[in-house]
């Protein structure tokens, strides 16, 4: 298999996080009865942490296109891998949104075209119709917190085996804050596979988690390469 093992992983990976996390809004989210902005974060945040450990050794974990291209920048990956990892994340993404539609559609009384497969939004798109550049500067921001994280548990002085429980618990921390104002991106795949489905405006605004999720991870890899990073001390004898 080669390499092959670890682009399936990715693949598998973000269907898992796709499917859960906007599984979770569009299945079980709506309150009083459903589980909200707290279990919604707690599901993507879950799913993450899962599949650290279930995927962890094999690829790295990554699930997100933002994270390769974050560790590309800090070295920590080949161009050739990254490419490969964002096609493959983006069609795991692709195919969690397409079983998430049929799902959805299954239910009586639901009409097509779906307008709600966890999609991101700003303006009148946003749940709280927060603007274009709230949302924009929300991601990036997000995002940079995400992969300082990431950079920081995985690193070598990090304790060993605790990095999954760190990770998801951030991503957690993330929606918490960020549901309200974009339902939460950070990932450019998770965006993409639910707006190809609704189509109209989810397309249109699909930019934006794409293009702060990118700047937001290559800011906090930039960070962890030049600042934060502990160097290894180079031998003069």
């Amino acid at each position: 298999m080669g390499d092959s093992r670890k682009y399936i992983a990715e693949l598998i990976g973000t269907f898992v996080l796709v499917f859960i996390g906007c599984g979770s809004a569009v299945l079980a989210g709506a309150v009083p009865y459903g589980i909200g902005y707290l279990g919604i974060s707690f599901a993507f945040g879950i799913s993450v942490l899962a599949m650290v450990y279930a995927i962890g050794g094999i690829s790295g974990c990554h699930i997100n296109p933002a994270i390769s291209i974050a560790m590309l920048i800090a070295g920590k990956m080949k161009a050739k891998d990254t490419a490969i990892y964002i096609v493959m994340q983006c069609i795991g993404a692709i195919i969690a949104a397409g079983v998430l539609l049929v799902i959805v559609t299954g239910q009586p009384g639901v009409t097509t075209p779906v307008t709600n497969l966890g999609q991101n939004g700003y303006d009148s798109h946003s749940p709280l119709h927060y603007s274009m550049l709230a949302g924009l500067v929300a991601e990036v921001v997000l995002t940079m917190i995400f992969l300082l994280v990431i950079f920081g548990s995985t690193s070598k002085k990090a304790p060993a085996g605790f990095a999954g429980i760190s990770i998801g618990l951030s991503l957690t921390m993330i929606h918490l804050v960020g549901i309200p104002i974009t339902g939460t991106s950070v990932n450019p795949a998770r965006s993409l596979g639910p707006a190809l489905f609704v189509g109209g405006d989810a397309i249109g605004q699909l930019w934006l988690f794409w293009v702060a999720p990118i700047i937001g991870g290559i800011i906090a890899a930039l960070v962890w390469r030049y600042v934060l990073e502990e160097k290894e001390a180079v031998s003069t004898a």
